[in-house]
């Protein structure tokens, strides 16, 4: 038997892994799904107050706080959470103390030399973004954002590498519930102007949760000299750089997206592509949130052992793919009454949009756990190499498609840039570990294409009503075949007691005369 290749049944050895991985995904995807609920009800406050231009203007926002983070951050955060899980995996507690002490200097001198870096070159941002200097001293209030989104995941690495799981999760809730009501109340009382306080305010949030809860992870006490500061300082930076690297190719072409879309069709179509982007990567977002919270670290742990490495990455995409996939249909069936349900009822124009935004994120799903090889291993002229490539195809590609389709070329150029990563990525591991997918895995990735082609493709050449009907049944399809698949992979008694014993109820009327 390969030993790559996960098994269904039969073999114990396998199991665990399921089990942790349905456990972890339970815990931050529950607190996401609050955190969605929270974000939906915020988001749909800022739209009735403000409209698509106020959630353009938002999103633009974001996108410029997101890149300078990307830049002066870079890639510590992450290049922490692969130092921290190593150590951890080699029991070594005073490299895990040299790491934090380290880890937490460094987040505190890059947030704030970002944040002067904002404020100096605040006039050329908002000329380059909006095309004049009129935003220049809201760009300049923004850095604030930044300084405290550095310190926020610098201190979230630590809890992140340590795999402490829950604490992520109740920091993500707690961060979601405060971040909305100040966020909501700032733009109620202020209108447009509130946009900025609101987003420094949920940042400010998020630092002080982090830190109360990365204070509570028991590190041992240490000294370090100088030499050796620079020498924990040079190996998250030199891992890090990569990382923000990627970063910020990711950051720059969501941000040059938004501006062709500025430029070219208006503020209301970059509040109608900000709103659709969103939502298309919402759910998916829990289940890849949920992958890097946990997964992340255990594969780090394992990357030596390549066999064991490839089985923890065929297991984990396997579980991704039968969460995501429903999600990822009702999305695509319900796309127009979704907008309105989040928004109002003016962003239905941006469905078809959602939809091909919708195909991309469903590839995300399968390229992003085999991609974890590649960071795990710490090769990182290939990573940064793989991501510089999507970023110039994605660019590109967005600048013809919104050109000769409008709006809905963004969508498109999303979706192709995703099926060039998705080969790109699955050669160069293949090269590297030897990966593979499973046999389970191409059966569940065929379910969900053939489920997903055939839902874009009945609103294509369907009535909307016709196309919906079909849709609606081809989600409840999915759903059944994704909940028995994970109940199967799942061991009884991982599971809740009121589960286990519907389980069993089922199970007697099944085997009764």
């Amino acid at each position: 038997m390969d030993p790559r290749l996960p098994t269904r049944d039969g073999d114990d050895a396998d199991r665990p892994s399921y089990v942790q991985i349905l456990r972890s995904t339970a815990l931050i995807g529950g607190s996401s799904g609050l955190t969605l609920l929270v974000g939906m009800a915020r988001t749909k406050a800022i739209a009735m107050l403000l409209g698509p231009t106020g959630i353009g203007l938002m999103g633009v926002y974001a996108s410029i706080a997101d890149v300078v983070r990307s830049v002066a951050q870079m890639g510590v955060n992450s290049s922490g959470v692969r130092q921290i899980a190593e150590a951890v995996a080699s029991e070594d507690d005073r490299q895990i103390a040299r790491t934090v002490m380290a880890l937490r200097r460094i987040a505190v001198g890059l947030a704030l030399l970002g944040t002067l870096a904002m404020v100096a070159f605040s006039r050329p941002i908002a000329v380059w973004t909006f095309g004049s200097d009129e935003h220049a001293s809201a760009v300049a209030w923004l850095s604030l954002a930044v300084f405290f989104k550095i310190v926020s995941d610098g201190q979230a690495a630590l809890i992140q590498g340590m795999r402490r799981i829950g604490d992520l999760a109740r920091i993500g809730v707690a961060g979601s519930l405060l971040g909305a009501i100040v966020s909501v109340g700032l733009v109620a009382a202020m209108g447009e102007e509130g946009v900025v306080p609101a987003l420094v305010a949920i940042a400010a949030i998020g630092t002080l949760l982090s830190w109360a809860y990365s204070r509570k992870v028991d590190v041992a006490p240490v000294t370090l000299t100088r030499a050796e500061m620079r020498a924990e300082a040079a190996s998250l930076l030199q891992l890090g750089l990569a990382f923000m690297a990627s970063g910020l190719l990711m950051m720059v072409a969501a941000l040059l997206v938004r501006v062709f879309v500025l430029r070219q069709l208006g503020v209301e179509a970059a509040g109608f592509f900000h709103a659709t982007w969103a939502l298309g990567g919402m759910y998916v977002g829990v289940v890849l949130q949920a992958m890097g919270a946990d997964f992340y670290p255990r594969l780090v742990g394992a990357i030596t052992d390549k066999p064991r490495a490839n089985r923890l990455v065929n297991e984990q995409a396997h579980v991704s793919l039968l969460l995501a996939g429903p999600g990822v249909v009702a999305t695509l069936a319900l796309a127009a009454p979704v907008l309105t349900l989040f928004y109002t009822e003016e962003f239905n124009a941006a469905a078809g949009l959602l939809r091909w935004i919708c195909l991309g994120m469903a590839l995300r799903v399968i390229t992003w756990p085999i991609g974890y090889i590649v960071v795990a291993s710490n090769q990182r002229l290939v990573f940064f190499a793989t991501e510089l490539a999507w970023t110039v195809v994605n660019v590109s590609l967005s600048w013809l498609c919104i050109r000769r389709f409008g709006l809905e070329g963004a969508g498109v150029a999303f979706f192709a840039s995703y099926v060039f990563h998705a080969v790109v990525v699955y050669i160069l591991v293949g090269r590297m570990t030897g990966f593979r997918w499973s046999a389970a895995n191409r059966r569940t990735g065929l379910v969900y294409v053939a489920a997903v082609g055939v839902v874009f493709a009945a609103f294509l050449v369907l009535p909307p009503a016709w196309a919906t009907a079909a849709g609606a049944l081809v989600l409840i399809a999915s759903c059944v075949h994704s909940a028995h698949e994970l109940i199967t992979l799942a061991s009884p008694e991982s599971m809740p007691g009121a589960l286990q014993r519907l389980l069993a109820r089922v199970d007697r009327m099944r085997a009764a005369p």
